[in-house]
């Protein structure tokens, strides 16, 4: 399975429908769990048979894609499925209780809700809530794989603005020669990590780097007054900017594993 990313472009009224379908998948999911703790013996199906329940009281419910809601009724089984895990294996200490979620940040749509464009530069969203068609911009090239092959939509909300996620049902293979390299790895604090060689990755330490501007950020957005728009937009730019080292880490530790990975047979 392969995950492609593209960022996408709209207008401001389309974005806050994103928003809207993100808070319904959050609710469908809370009511989910609540319909969970309430009864016993609920299993997924029931679960999802309750989606199509919630999408006759609620209106809002309804607007949003069928499939979109049974995703976030599997949302909620999935928290319920791991603490049923955690319980038979008598794991010590917090066996991971469903909570409610206080922040949602994502919707996922299944096979329906969609519609993506000939060129695959854009996509259209044909549910009730009005997203309408966005522009997508990536590096990727989704010319490659067949409309069956793409299982999952996600639009997710991130500081720097909304992002479309495809889940491909792909198997990726890649043919290496064997190298004949064996290799064993210590990860630490003071070095990224060391070989068996004796080579030592210096830490990068990103987050020291932008320490200076995070602080900096940290006080402008405590200064500002609790739900006023400018508090809003100081919150959006520490967002980016945490955003932004959390990108640095995750492409360095990306770039590092999959030049260890080509060079060595064996990793320990």
């Amino acid at each position: 399975m392969l995950v492609f990313e593209f960022k996408t472009y709209g207008k401001s009224s389309q974005f806050t429908a994103v928003d809207e379908a993100i808070r319904t998948a959050q609710f469908v999911r809370n009511s989910c769990l609540r319909y969970w703790m309430d009864n016993q013996k609920v299993d997924k199906y029931d679960l999802n048979k309750y989606c199509a329940v919630l999408a006759g009281e609620f209106q809002f419910a309804d607007e949003l894609n069928s499939q979109a809601r049974q995703a976030s009724a599997e949302r909620a089984w999935s928290a319920i499925s791991r603490f049923y895990d955690n319980c038979k294996k008598a794991i010590p200490g917090k066996k991971g209780y469903p909570q409610f979620q206080k922040y949602c940040r994502s919707v996922e749509y299944k096979s329906t809700g969609w519609k993506l464009a000939s060129d695959r530069k854009s996509i259209k969203f044909t549910d009730k809530k009005g997203i309408g068609k966005l522009k997508l911009k990536g590096t990727r090239d989704l010319n490659f794989y067949q409309i069956s092959q793409i299982k999952r939509v996600r639009l997710v909300r991130r500081a720097s603005g909304v992002y479309v996620q495809f889940c491909i049902d792909v198997n990726r293979k890649e043919n290496t020669e064997p190298s004949g390299n064996t290799i064993g790895l210590d990860v630490g604090l003071k070095e990224y990590y060391t070989d068996s060689n004796g080579l030592m990755v210096e830490n990068p330490k990103f987050l020291r780097q932008g320490e200076k501007v995070l602080k900096r950020c940290h006080r402008r957005t405590s200064r500002k007054v609790k739900g006023s728009k400018n508090r809003g937009k100081s919150r959006q730019i520490l967002g980016k900017r945490h955003l932004k080292i959390s990108r640095q880490r995750k492409d360095h530790a990306i770039q590092l594993a999959r030049c260890v990975v080509q060079s060595n047979d064996l990793i320990a």
